[in-house]
């Protein structure tokens, strides 16, 4: 099997991201992991918008997989397919599994997997406790976009102040 290409993000996905990275900020705020995301209709209406709320205890409250349970709730199959999550971080491989089950659209991140993974090794931390797999390897029918060159700064700069690391 071949490695689909990613794309780059396009102009349209642009304020989506920027609002993810926003709302990042607002979980990071909050006590939480800076993850933030949405659930954009067609037509470029946000539909749902959530945060990581994992500081409670539960790992699993990532905002991917809450739009994802949303989404399978509340839209039928066609406007599943056809919807966009925009998330500031790629999905995880339990996010990116949630995902495709309910059949959602395309992913468009700010920041992928690997740099997360990267960034952590960098800055002298054992990695996550589940491998940064990339949306193809496990969701291998999504179309993706990513990374967003011009908010992986400000990602990286979120996750070293989780982190408490001081860069230069």
């Amino acid at each position: 099997m071949t490695t689909p290409t990613v794309e780059r993000p396009g102009a349209d996905d642009h304020a989506f991201l920027r609002t993810c990275v926003d709302l990042a900020r607002e979980a990071l705020d909050a006590g939480d992991e800076p993850f933030g995301s949405l659930l954009v209709d067609p037509g470029g209406v946000v539909l749902r918008a959530d945060r990581n709320r994992v500081a409670g205890g539960d790992a699993t409250q990532h905002p991917e997989f809450a739009l994802a349970r949303w989404a399978a709730e509340h839209l039928d199959p066609e406007q599943r397919r056809a919807s966009t999550v925009y998330t500031s971080g790629e999905h995880c491989p339990m996010c990116s599994a949630a995902h495709a089950w309910v059949g959602l659209g395309r992913i468009v991140y700010a920041a992928s997997s690997e740099q997360l993974a990267g960034w952590r090794k960098e800055w002298g931390f054992l990695p996550g406790p589940v491998a940064p797999l990339p949306v193809h390897v496990v969701a291998p029918g999504i179309p993706v976009s990513g990374p967003e060159p011009t908010l992986t700064d400000e990602v990286r700069a979120l996750h070293a102040r989780l982190l408490g690391v001081t860069e230069a």
